[in-house]
């Protein structure tokens, strides 16, 4: 990949999402396996996907819900005791705000790195996603060990495949706020390293070669699915732990929508198991 003239660019690299991804930013991304865009959202925006995450929140704790179109709630507690959703899936299924955001025109770019024919899956796999990480007690979603996001395909019956995940982050996140933290270069590796190079979601040990994503509200991350990637714990306690953030799924292929009457996925029922393990 050299000759690209990517060698000057530093891995904290800030870029300007425009009408089209630049061949720069595509060679970034396809040498380190993730690139960030600046304030992709405006702060009107991020103040009304906060608004509308939690209506939804208190629409589902009322309906006593603990899943979405088959997908498990990540239930737990805030700083002050309350129940606390802290991963909420299909958001845009339930927000028509969040949906017209996550369909805007600003975004094509980023679906044409997915494909020329890709969609956002607002009622497939997962739909929109909202993580809420806090480090307060009673949290259920303090951190997430290492994983690779490929390794799902596994369990479609069918080998891991380059996908790219696309997240939108709605908070201020340096390094002491925990955050995402990613091994750059990892989604080149084979098979066997992608399955057997950490333990699933049960490693939390920093790595040495890891860099940690440091955001603003507003910014968009892509990384490959294949990257080796963690969630680090915040070493801040009560609502500045809070990090939130929104991954919008861009899909190609058969259209697969989910139902109230979908089936759990087997990756959820062994998360599920790992928290209440965790838990007990």
């Amino acid at each position: 990949m050299h000759g690209t003239g990517i060698d000057h660019l530093p891995l904290d690299t800030r870029f300007t999402l425009g009408a089209a991804i630049t061949p720069e930013q595509r060679a970034f991304l396809d040498r380190h396996g993730f690139i960030l865009f600046s304030r992709v959202a405006a702060p009107a925006e991020v103040e009304m996907i906060g608004r509308e995450i939690e209506a939804v929140e208190q629409r589902w704790l009322a309906e006593g819900r603990t899943r979405v179109f088959g997908i498990p709630l990540f239930v737990g507690r805030d700083q002050d005791g309350r129940p606390f959703i802290q991963r909420l899936a299909f958001t845009s299924m339930f927000s028509e705000p969040i949906k017209r955001f996550v369909h805007d025109a600003r975004f094509a770019p980023i679906r044409e790195l997915i494909g020329a024919e890709a969609r956002v899956g607002d009622a497939e796999k997962d739909g929109v996603v909202i993580n809420r990480y806090l480090n307060v007690p009673g949290s259920v979603h303090p951190r997430l060990g290492w994983h690779t996001d490929g390794l799902r395909d596994l369990f479609y019956g069918r080998m891991p495949q380059q996908m790219l995940n696309i997240g939108l982050h709605l908070d201020r996140c340096t390094a002491d706020n925990g955050g995402l933290r990613l091994l750059p270069g990892t989604h080149t590796q084979g098979f066997l390293s992608m399955c057997f190079r950490k333990p699933y979601f049960v490693a939390h040990k920093a790595d040495p070669d890891e860099i940690c994503i440091e955001t603003e509200p507003g910014d968009l991350t892509v990384h490959d699915g294949r990257l080796w990637n963690r969630v680090a714990r915040s070493t801040l306690t009560g609502a500045a732990s809070l990090r939130r953030s929104m991954y919008l799924p861009y899909l190609t292929g058969p259209y697969e929508p989910k139902s109230d009457e979908s089936a759990t996925p087997a990756y959820h029922k062994v998360g599920e198991w790992l928290r209440r393990r965790r838990a007990a």
